[in-house]
């Protein structure tokens, strides 16, 4: 009998369980109007430390290091300038419409978090982020300025690495509460594993006690209010820095910013201080043709609308016609291009299943190219000087177009909807770098090139293997009968 009131105490002991909000005193009036009760975020703590650190990946990438190398480097990679385009100003375009569409879905991330603040102003977040990229105005001062902002910034990486401590220490007390309840399950030897039992339960009460400290450290026992402050002042300096580096006027019109402006450690998004209004930092407005993909409809027929800025930048990020993004073959092109760059490195290892297999993946439009291009060919390839010219061919080629396809997979993989909800985006390139802007023609043509290469030095790979085989065959066939040689002479 001792034992089983041992056994309900342990058991008592575990079904407290933990606390998802702090206490919240009775709700009182204010001038005979209820007030709405401040409530933690409880287990979201783990949904919003996920924004967060989305957040920082997306400021880091606006770094002064990061923008000089992508206005030098990243608009300059051959396969860009090839088949995706080579101007500048639309390629920067590309760059900064991503920027603002990865914040854009960051923002409505934080939206749904605002809703459930007590300040009017954080729940009315979302207007008033698009209040402020097309004019400018802050009527909250939420833009950070530099010191301040170093500060919160501090804050948010201290608040995301206890909220992930916290989660591995839940895990670990999810572990124990699971063994614990094993243990129990055997009646019969329950003497046997007493002290056992007895050290895991102190161990289940050391851990909830750490549990309950981290929760007072990271995002869990926070305010909605709390928690929002910082993140939507973190989103509207980005916003303004994003506007910074890349010369954005109002009105939505974007300007890139020209390549010799200079990102010195010392430049700021703050044009002045305490102002509510935010004059960023713009070139000359061109409204010549050159800029007229800036400029959308909304197809109303009224001809007087004129897109948000978030709007704008959305639209920016719908591929043209005659893109293989437009066509939906993106993905499919970047597997066809890897497939063909391993055939490419071990000719000698692809069979004709594998052979066959690539020709299935060729959409019709590739195929017709092929077959013209392999007519009158014939089928001899023992020439090993054509062969290494082919070779080399082959090689510049992947050069420059393998980066691309090996960016569109991990830029399609790393936005899947599991990833995109757990985890942190990890790519240093943007869409600009994949095939996803990329010119369907010249991009057909890159692979037709590589499959009448491949073909050529595949057929010589496997003449030269028949006939090795073929010398080794006769060579081994005179050295057992000498006299067949002999005859022969």
């Amino acid at each position: 009998m001792a034992l089983d009131s041992w056994l309900i105490k342990v058991k008592t002991a575990l079904s407290n369980g933990f606390e998802s909000v702090r206490s919240v005193p009775p709700n009182n009036s204010n001038n005979g109007k209820p007030l709405i009760k401040k409530t933690n975020v409880g287990v979201l703590a783990f949904e919003i430390a996920g924004l967060m650190s989305k957040l920082i990946h997306l400021w880091k990438s606006l770094s002064d290091k990061n923008i000089l190398l992508l206005k030098t480097q990243a608009i300059s990679l051959e396969g860009v300038r090839k088949i995706v385009s080579n101007d500048d100003s639309f390629l920067l375009t590309l760059a900064c419409a991503e920027m603002v569409d990865n914040l854009s879905l960051l923002s409505r991330s934080a939206s749904r978090f605002s809703s459930r603040c007590v300040d009017p102003s954080l729940r009315n977040f979302h207007d008033l982020l698009n209040q402020f990229a097309d004019t400018g105005f802050d009527t909250h001062n939420w833009l950070l300025s530099g010191k301040e902002f170093d500060s919160i910034l501090k804050k948010i990486d201290r608040l995301i690495s206890s909220t992930a401590n916290l989660h591995k220490q839940i895990d670990t007390l999810t572990t124990l509460e699971t063994g614990l309840k094993k243990m129990f399950k055997d009646q019969n030897e329950i003497t046997v594993k007493q002290q056992r039992i007895i050290d895991l339960k102190q161990r289940i009460i050391w851990q909830r006690q750490e549990i309950k400290i981290l929760k007072d450290k990271s995002l869990w026992n926070r305010t909605y209010d709390s928690v929002n402050s910082l993140i939507v002042r973190f989103i509207f300096t980005i916003l303004a820095r994003i506007k910074h580096v890349f010369g954005v006027v109002h009105h939505g019109r974007l300007i890139p910013v020209s390549l010799s402006r200079t990102l010195s450690a010392s430049a700021t998004v703050y044009p002045s201080e305490n102002q509510e209004t935010c004059n960023f930092v713009s070139g000359p407005l061109n409204m010549d043709d050159d800029n007229k993909y800036l400029d959308h409809d909304d197809g109303d027929g009224d001809g007087d609308h004129r897109p948000g800025f978030f709007e704008m930048n959305s639209k920016t990020m719908i591929p043209p016609s005659g893109t293989l993004g437009a066509a939906a073959l993106s993905h499919h092109y970047a597997n066809l291009i890897i497939v063909m760059e391993k055939m490419i490195k071990s000719p000698q290892l692809v069979g004709m299943d594998a052979r066959d297999d690539l020709y299935y993946m060729l959409p019709s439009s590739i195929r017709s190219a092929l077959r013209i291009r392999l007519k009158g060919v014939g089928f001899s390839a023992s020439d090993p000087g054509l062969a290494g010219e082919w070779r080399d061919a082959l090689g510049k080629i992947l050069g420059w177009v393998s980066p691309l396809a090996h960016n569109m997979i991990k830029w399609q993989s790393e936005r899947s909807f599991e990833q995109q909800q757990h985890l942190i985006p990890k790519t240093n390139f943007l869409l600009f770098q994949t095939l996803f802007f990329a010119n369907k023609v010249k991009t057909e043509a890159a692979i037709t090139e590589l499959l009448v290469g491949l073909n050529y030095i595949w057929r010589f790979e496997r003449e030269m293997i028949n006939a090795k085989a073929f010398i080794q065959g006769a060579n081994f066939n005179g050295f057992s009968n000498p006299n067949t040689t002999i005859s022969n002479q």
